[in-house]
């Protein structure tokens, strides 16, 4: 395989003045531990600590669309990916995080996006919350990104039991879907254990994506794809907001030039400012201004990913 490199010096450099520039300190003690010259898990974990909240898990703003002090399933990825890149999601931490999604899961095991607790606090239109004292209803959203990395760290937990078998009902199940939930569904399929089942799962998923349209295969032309209900202008997903990595099951779902195209693309997205940008609706211009660190760092474990697997 030729070797290419999308992730150059220059880049890597405007992105990281981006990052001390305009990071929290927990994108910059991400980039420091993913980019530096040393790992930091202990300034990963130190600024994960800072959300949390007094109920238990994590809030304060960690995920950037969610705002005020009361944990919220959707900011729980967040905190689980930052500890498994820091090496840190050990059982402890893991098991604290899945006794409290215990308590506020569905029957089935299915967590919701967030919860009524959010609503005195500032949020998107774009996130419908549940009736106070409604039963809670599990999302495949929230769940399958939950339970990916607590899968990969080959976590125990009875929680984790039920949410894996949710989300192998829920995935099993879809038919009409959109992008989020269709990305969530995937990182689920690239964690579970039964890799038989998560392949058979995944192609059938992976035709549902491009039958429906919510992949942008050529950037050049984006009238070839569906904009999902709800989404923002222009709020396309690429194969690579899919396939983030090149071992992952989506990668099956597209062409090498299709991949190429999408990664030449994300490459030649950086911004002037070093950073890359929000595509989903702007709602707020400080949490756009929260979110783009996280989207720079996506964009920069992307592109090294296939870089090195280019070169190997």
């Amino acid at each position: 395989m030729t070797r290419t490199t999308r992730l150059t010096a220059t880049r890597l450099d405007a992105a990281a003045r981006f990052i001390w520039t305009s990071g929290r300190v927990f994108e910059q003690r991400r980039f420091a531990h993913l980019f530096g010259a040393e790992p930091d898990p202990a300034g990963v974990l130190a600024a994960l600590n800072a959300h949390h909240s007094p109920d238990g898990l994590f809030a304060y703003g960690l995920e950037p669309d969610v705002r005020g002090p009361a944990s919220q399933p959707i900011a729980v990825p967040t905190a689980l990916l930052a500890m498994e890149e820091a090496g840190v999601l050990d059982d402890t931490r893991a098991h604290l995080v899945c006794d409290w999604l215990a308590g506020v899961a569905a029957p089935d095991g299915g967590v919701p996006v967030a919860l009524p607790s959010l609503r005195p606090y500032p949020r998107p239109p774009f996130m419908p919350l549940p009736e106070d004292g409604a039963k809670p209803v599990g999302e495949l959203l929230a769940t399958g990104q939950i339970v990916a990395p607590l899968l990969r760290q080959g976590i125990e937990h009875p929680w984790l039991t039920a949410a894996t078998a949710f989300c192998r009902t829920a995935v099993e199940n879809l038919r009409e879907t959109h992008p989020y939930e269709a990305g969530a569904a995937l990182r689920f399929l690239d964690a579970v254990p039964d890799t038989a089942w998560a392949r058979d799962a995944a192609a059938r998923l992976g035709a549902l994506v491009r039958e429906q349209r919510i992949v942008l295969l050529d950037p050049a032309r984006p009238e070839e794809a569906r904009i999902a209900p709800g989404y923002a202008p222009g709020e396309h997903h690429l194969p690579h907001d899919y396939a983030r990595t090149p071992d992952s099951l989506a990668c099956d779902w597209f062409t090498e030039q299709e991949l190429t195209r999408g990664l030449d693309h994300l490459a030649a997205a950086q911004q002037p400012d070093g950073g890359w940008q929000i595509h989903w609706a702007r709602w707020s211009a400080s949490t756009e201004s929260e979110a783009r660190p996280g989207v720079t760092l996506q964009a920069l474990i992307t592109l090294r990913a296939y870089d090195d697997a280019s070169g190997s």
